[in-house]
């Protein structure tokens, strides 16, 4: 798994790249976000490592997958990620973690994720572009999954597919480690760019 300063580092990198192939200024990129001009010098210069929300916000600023703001490197047709490739984009206190495996876009932005939540932890979102859709797996424990404050439980070997462009939690109430797959997918817009073959 890549350190925090190389994490840092690739979304130093690919968020001025995203930002300046679009020609915007900083400004125009804080207004289309929402996140703060003082954050995006700290981000764009590598000294921070924001949080999940941060970069969902920039993300959908863009019209890109967390996938592509994290990306350690360029790929070609085919993106193998090892192990040590994986980047964790957050963690709990109990020793939960929210690990980005790879993302897409081609059609539709897509990502695949794997989350292990600690029993009794849990992961709150704000809700997503309009028209996302996620689907998780539970591999083992069991989820407990609130959409606009509505509770769903989905135990182990079973899945379930939600609209994520609604406020969101993943749960863990129980006292067995829960471990999950999770997809995202996003639908494109007509402000996005053309469809890239790099990643």
């Amino acid at each position: 798994m890549p350190d925090a300063d190389e994490v840092a580092a690739a979304i130093a990198r690919n968020t001025r790249r995203l930002r300046t192939e679009r020609q915007w200024t900083l400004d125009h990129l804080a207004t289309r976000s929402g996140v703060s001009k003082g954050m995006l010098v700290q981000i764009e210069q590598a000294r921070t490592n924001p949080s999940i929300g941060t970069l969902c916000r920039l993300a959908d600023a863009f019209g890109e997958t967390l996938a592509r703001i994290v990306e350690l490197s360029d790929t070609a047709t085919v993106r193998a990620v090892s192990p040590d490739e994986v980047v964790r984009l957050w963690h709990g206190e109990e020793g939960s973690v929210g690990d980005l495996l790879v993302g897409s876009d081609r059609r539709e932005h897509v990502e695949l994720w794997r989350w292990t939540l600690a029993p009794g932890d849990g992961h709150e979102s704000e809700g997503h572009l309009e028209g996302t859709r996620e689907m998780m797996a539970v591999l083992a424990g069991t989820l407990t999954l609130e959409v606009d404050d509505e509770p769903f439980v989905v135990r182990a070997g079973g899945a379930v597919l939600f609209d994520g462009d609604r406020p969101h939690a993943y749960r863990n109430a129980h006292k067995r480690p829960l471990d999950t797959v999770l997809v995202v997918i996003q639908p494109t817009t007509h402000d996005d760019p053309p469809p890239s073959h790099a990643g």
